[in-house]
């Protein structure tokens, strides 16, 4: 079908047992990886597993000030979770982090310098999406998509299930233990939901600028594998705050 990158994703992948083996498979298919992880529990097997060629990493971060970090992630992650950031770029492993902001006093723009002075090479930006564990005061709807999901990306459910991200996971194309998944994404379900996307997309111009321009997929760090941002809205090009 042309795919040449996979992204393990979770809940958190580096938990799953078998994410050596899953990585393994996937290399010796020629598809690069990328494992996005909150990097907190890193055995050495899996750095190991993720020193391989065609192997990188991704990972959320939400402030400078550990104290405002653990608020936020409800787990105290900030001193691992910088210390293993640090270890991926000694052992020369590819790593792009992603600030999520979710709004108030959050320390997102330290948080951006903090990680371009750790030597993290791609460093992203994007607000909290109210989807899944992220729906705070709004509900999951198409306002809080990008209006390009579907658009040579797809996820895939533990289950089966197929949706046109991982953010839209209410909105299912099919599932794979049913339906061959080329099938699955030339289907008239698939069709159908991705005009909506762009229907809504297509109302949001301030968005415009921003989303389609971007290299593979999707601007932000939580939904796909992408590479720098590349849009108008932003200094220097870039979607804003731009971390380069």
């Amino acid at each position: 079908m042309g795919v040449r990158t996979v992204q393990f994703i979770g809940g958190e992948p580096t938990l799953h047992p078998s994410l050596p083996a899953l990585v393994s498979y996937a290399r010796m298919l020629g598809l690069t990886v990328e494992v996005f992880t909150n990097l907190v529990h890193i055995t050495e097997k899996l750095w190991e597993t993720f020193a391989g060629e065609g192997v990188s990493l991704a990972t959320s971060f939400y402030s400078d000030d550990p104290a405002q970090h653990q608020a936020i992630t409800r787990r105290p992650t900030y001193h691992r979770t910088r210390a293993n950031i640090d270890e991926a770029l000694r052992r020369g492993i590819p790593v792009r982090a992603g600030i999520i902001d979710i709004g108030g006093d959050q320390r997102a723009r330290e948080a951006g310098a903090q990680l371009v002075d750790l030597g993290v090479p791609m460093v992203g930006y994007d607000r909290l999406r109210e989807v899944g564990r992220g729906v705070r005061a709004d509900q999951r709807s198409l306002a809080q998509l990008c209006g390009r999901c579907g658009t040579g990306t797809a996820a895939i459910g533990p289950d089966g299930s197929v949706w046109p991200c991982v953010f839209s996971r209410w909105l299912p194309i099919g599932n794979v233990h049913d339906t061959a998944l080329h099938t699955i994404l030339t289907g008239d379900t698939a069709a159908n939901v991705q005009a909506t996307l762009r229907a809504e997309f297509d109302t949001r111009p301030a968005a415009r600028a921003c989303v389609p321009n971007m290299c593979n997929p999707q601007c932000g760090p939580s939904c796909s594998p992408a590479c720098r941002p590349a849009g108008n809205c932003g200094p220097a090009g870039a979607c804003a705050p731009d971390y380069r």
